[in-house]
């Protein structure tokens, strides 16, 4: 799970249910479960798939929510920069539930797009920046096994952003190849939580984003 506010609430739609390799669990069987429910309603609208996973496991969850409530305050990093970060890893995992989330959230948070839409395939698209384009090859290079990162491109980041916002774009891409490395493996697929936004997220291929 990660943070976010509360507006509008995500549609089911067209989107291709989640397989669930781990049991989806029923939240309303016990008063943890509805009280994990209804907070998770009230700062995304739906009760996120992967919610329904980690609620297998009382630590993991209270953890992973903890550690998510923290990251949303990290704030060295430009908003923009940090959701093309996040979703460009997304892509390159092939993470459609994080995709569809992360679209979502930029939705929510109030930034671009038209922009932001157009992560998934940014290396055909012409609406980036040098800077926007560096980020999002630097998240790529960080999720490929084994990291592809250079010296140079380090470098030139470090240069345009500083270091505290480099360390921070450095660990939003490691928290994310954690959040779509768990949620493909548990077999989540898109929920429709971008179904609420004004622009369909594009795709690289048939098989990522919508």
């Amino acid at each position: 799970m990660v943070n976010g506010p509360t507006t509008g609430r995500p549609t089911k739609g067209t989107t291709v249910p989640s397989s669930f390799r781990i049991p989806r669990a029923d939240l309303t069987s016990s008063p943890f479960g509805r009280l994990v429910a209804g907070l998770s309603r009230r700062l995304y609208g739906e009760v996120p798939d992967n919610a329904h996973v980690l609620f297998h496991n009382r630590k993991v969850l209270m953890t992973t929510f903890g550690h998510e409530r923290r990251i949303a305050t990290w704030d060295a990093l430009d908003p923009h920069l940090k959701i093309y970060a996040v979703m460009a890893s997304a892509a390159t995992i092939g993470c459609s539930w994080c995709l569809d989330f992360g679209y979502w959230t930029a939705h929510e948070d109030g930034l671009d797009l038209d922009k932001v839409r157009e992560v998934p395939r940014w290396r055909e698209s012409d609406v980036f920046t040098d800077l926007e384009r560096d980020v999002m090859e630097y998240a790529e290079a960080m999720t490929a096994t084994p990291p592809t990162v250079t010296d140079e491109l380090s470098t030139r980041l470090r240069e345009r952003l500083g270091t505290s916002a480099l360390v921070e774009l450095t660990m939003m891409v490691a928290v994310e190849n954690e959040r779509s490395r768990f949620n493909a493996a548990a077999g989540l697929s898109s929920q429709g939580f971008s179904e609420v936004c004004e622009l369909p997220l594009a795709g690289r291929d048939a098989g990522v984003g919508r």
